[in-house]
């Protein structure tokens, strides 16, 4: 054998120049339409807040019932430094988040076993099935008072309520994902001697688990709600009660403040959502929208 054949059979061709060119243009127009997304949205938002501020200045919208960003702001710089009636900011939020994060917890854990559960066993959703439906037709917020009487003043209402919100986009979700399983993939596992449960556990679940980060990303938002209207009706911390009390003060600037602040910490949730799934499915290719 030649040395030019043992050179060519050992070492790997390098990329051609064109395919090298190519790859890093498609790398700096990425970059460069990641750098003009983030900057519309910074625009967008400046032209918001901007537009905003001076209508409420001129007079064009009343101050009263829609405040202004200047005293948003200055209202979350108070209850940053000074803190709130009812305690530092730190603690309201640290209240809510707590709350919101158990009923979450507990909402997705139920709504994944039981949707897995009757995906995979067609007798029992066939039972199931008018009951659950009937229950997701009922308007849940209605039953945070009747938490508040069952469970009082304390957490364990808005957990309450955070758990019926989060419980049924999880388990529809879930419920879903293990009916879509390819089905080839479970009777191949059956041919190779797999178990109902390993079928469920290596097979079902994971397949389904696209499904369930899809809910996630909703069902967060949705555990803060329930522990906000659940605070805005009774409670003794928490950022609905900041926003319960700067209601009833006729605080519209504290009002929209305990927006902003739930939304900043909805979207920090949201990042560290996205970033777990893009963890845990980096085998997955980026999805391409139109015009990239």
């Amino acid at each position: 054998m030649s040395l030019e054949s043992v050179e060519s059979v050992g070492v790997p061709a390098a990329p051609t120049a064109p395919a090298a060119g190519r790859a890093s243009a498609r790398a700096k127009a990425a970059r460069r339409r990641r750098l003009t997304v983030y900057a519309a949205r910074v625009l967008v938002l400046v032209v918001v807040l901007g537009a905003w501020e001076l209508m409420a200045r001129n007079g064009v919208i009343d101050p009263f019932y829609v405040s202004m960003p200047s005293k948003i702001w200055d209202q979350i710089v108070q209850w940053t430094l000074h803190g709130t009636p009812q305690g530092s900011l730190g603690e309201q939020i640290w209240y809510t988040l707590y709350e919101a994060l158990l009923g979450w917890v507990f909402g997705v854990a139920g709504g994944v076993v039981l949707g897995i559960g009757l995906g995979r066993v067609r007798f029992l959703a066939d039972v199931f099935s008018p009951y659950i439906k009937v229950l997701n037709a009922l308007p849940r917020i209605a039953l945070v008072p009747i938490f508040l009487i069952l469970f009082g003043l304390g957490p364990a209402s808005k957990v309450a309520s955070a758990v019926v919100l989060v419980f049924f986009p999880v388990f529809f979700n879930a419920f879903q994902g293990a009916r879509e399983v390819d089905r080839n993939l479970v009777a191949n596992a059956r041919i190779l001697g797999a178990s109902k449960r390993r079928v469920t556990l290596q097979v079902v679940i994971p397949s389904a688990t696209s499904w369930i980060f899809t809910s996630l990303h909703v069902s967060f938002g949705f555990a803060l709600i329930g522990a906000i209207v659940g605070e805005y009706l009774g409670a003794a911390k928490g950022i609905g009660l900041l926003i319960s009390a700067s209601q009833g003060t006729f605080n519209t600037a504290g009002v929209y403040a305990a927006m902003v602040i739930l939304a900043v910490v909805a979207l920090l949730a949201e990042g560290l959502l996205t970033f777990a799934e893009k963890r845990l499915f980096r085998w997955k290719p980026g999805d391409s929208g139109p015009g990239e």
